[in-house]
């Protein structure tokens, strides 16, 4: 009996026992079977969204061109805008003859241009080392389209006004971001900013410049529909660098999180200041000099000189920034004080020859075109070795907002003293005003050069390794985007400007600081 209870007693807690484990296999089962479910039905959910999403999958498997391929991609869209910023320069003459413009009227055209361009410098140079290189060359090509197609379709001077200025703010934003980018797709394994890519910006900036007057010059001159067919040119090469842009590698991803906004602020260095106003000065008066033929040429090869062809004004704004694209690649490695002290004496003696040109009798063609070479080789010199020592002056806390006062100063240059030559125009003589021009424009560029040609002596070791960098970047409007990526901007991401995570030119210009350049 007893053996009996015991018996049933095992065999009932065995049963129990087996009901237990049972209930805990279902109950485990179904989780099982809801995981699976679950995962399943994700699974089918992420196919679904990527099946719904063909235009992601598209962008994702865009073609890219290789970084060599895509250096030189970039290189060529930088040259079309650059080129098409200056392509109106040649056509001035013809706007005047079919539109009724005046030449003061021309001049603000000119100067509208140039404050598009220190805006943009000022507002978008430095935002593509946020949102990445493309994210911002892309949004610059497309406003110079716009400006072409303005420049087709609206022919009035209201116009016009909006097409330049469209143009500036386009040339301001692609020529930072543009020398940045082909910065970057050449940059070594260390990051470092390499001499090639500096000479090819510089080309491709100053060469466009160059190139976009003579172009639309030859068109206007030798094709017929002056003021249609070199938009259409230029129209179909921006369509061409937008195709170009969108295929090649990202240079610089997009960070993030991003730093609050806020555009370049302009500031003078806190040491050097009578340096930093002599490099000002001198920039400025180089500036003036290049705007007059970039902005008058025509004009005054129409007045006294009597040779109103667009071809010759493209010809004469191709010689004057050629032989500055020329200086500026055969003397990367001269120091700040020779380019200044060569600089000023071609840049004196074109405007001397140019005086000469329109006073000969009979006026000489050959002497305008010649003053414009001289003074081409003084401008750029004068422009890069201006910048080599703003740059040698400024402290890296400093650097970002003197360059910028630097370019602002500069195009300052371009636009208050070509204005200042169309309202003389209206009440004297070409010729007269050419006298005028020149006689205060070498004055205040000899009141400077005391100051410039000075030897650095409190920053001579550190002036000499800036020179060195300012040959590897060259002196052009796309200066203004190395500033653009230098300590203020790395401090504002959160990186101390040691760090190894730094952009590329701010470790160059660390290392240039420290003469490590070789």
């Amino acid at each position: 009996m007893e053996i009996t209870g015991k018996t049933a007693m095992v065999t009932g807690a065995n049963r129990s026992l087996g009901r237990q484990l049972a209930a805990q296999l279902r109950d485990r089962g179904a989780r099982v079977g809801q995981a699976g479910r679950t995962a399943s039905g994700g699974s089918m959910e992420s196919t679904q969204t990527a099946e719904s999403s063909p235009s992601r999958a598209s962008a994702r498997a865009l073609p890219r061109l290789s970084r060599r391929t895509g250096f030189w991609a970039i290189a060529f869209s930088f040259l079309a805008v650059a080129a098409f910023s200056t392509a109106p320069s040649s056509l001035y003459g013809l706007y005047e003859q079919q539109e009724h413009l005046s030449s003061l009227t021309i001049t603000i055209v000119y100067a509208v241009y140039a404050l598009g361009i220190v805006v943009s410098l000022l507002l978008a140079g430095h935002v593509s080392d946020w949102y990445g290189r493309r994210a911002v060359l892309l949004p610059a090509l497309t406003v110079a389209v716009a400006a072409a197609v303005i420049f087709l379709t609206w022919r009035s001077l209201a116009g016009i006004i909006v097409a330049r200025v469209l143009t500036g703010l386009a040339l301001g934003a692609a020529v930072a971001t543009a020398t940045a980018f082909v910065t970057d797709l050449d940059a070594g394994p260390d990051g470092v900013a390499t001499r090639r890519a500096g000479i090819v910006a510089t080309i491709a900036n100053i060469g466009g410049l160059a190139l976009g007057p003579l172009i639309a010059g030859l068109l206007a001159r030798y094709a017929g529909h002056g003021l249609t067919l070199p938009f259409i040119v230029f129209l179909a090469l921006l369509l061409a660098a937008v195709g170009l842009v969108l295929v090649a590698p990202e240079g610089h991803p997009a960070i993030h999180p991003r730093p609050k906004y806020r555009p370049q602020r302009l500031k003078a260095p806190a040491n050097g200041r009578s340096q930093f106003l002599a490099a000002t000065t001198g920039v400025c008066t180089a500036f003036a000099v290049g705007g007059l033929f970039a902005g008058l040429a025509g004009t005054f090869l129409a007045g006294p000189l009597h040779q109103p062809s667009p071809a010759l004004t493209g010809l004469t704004i191709f010689l004057t920034f050629g032989a500055g694209v020329l200086v500026q690649t055969t003397t990367t490695s001269w120091s700040a004080r020779r380019l200044l002290a060569a600089g000023i004496v071609p840049m004196i003696a074109g405007l001397c020859l140019l005086v000469v040109s329109a006073w000969a009798s009979p006026p000489s063609l050959a002497l305008f075109l010649a003053a414009g070479i001289v003074a081409g080789t003084g401008i750029g010199a004068i422009i890069r070795g201006s910048l080599t020592v703003v740059i040698s002056t400024a402290s890296p806390d400093d650097r970002a907002g003197a360059l910028a006062t630097f370019f602002t100063a500069g195009y300052a240059g371009v636009s208050l003293p070509v204005i200042g030559v169309g309202i003389i125009l209206q009440h004297l003589s070409p010729r007269l005003t050419l006298l005028i021009f020149a006689v205060a424009v070498g004055l205040v560029t000899l009141a400077a050069a005391p100051i410039l040609v000075r030897p650095q002596k409190a920053a001579a070791p550190r002036a000499a390794a800036q020179d060195q960098l300012a040959g590897t970047t060259e002196t052009t409007l796309a200066d203004t985007a190395h500033a653009k990526c230098m300590d203020e901007l790395c401090t504002a991401h959160g990186m101390p400007t040691s760090t190894p995570m730094n952009c590329r030119v701010t470790r160059s210009l660390d290392h240039a600081s420290r003469g490590e350049l070789d």
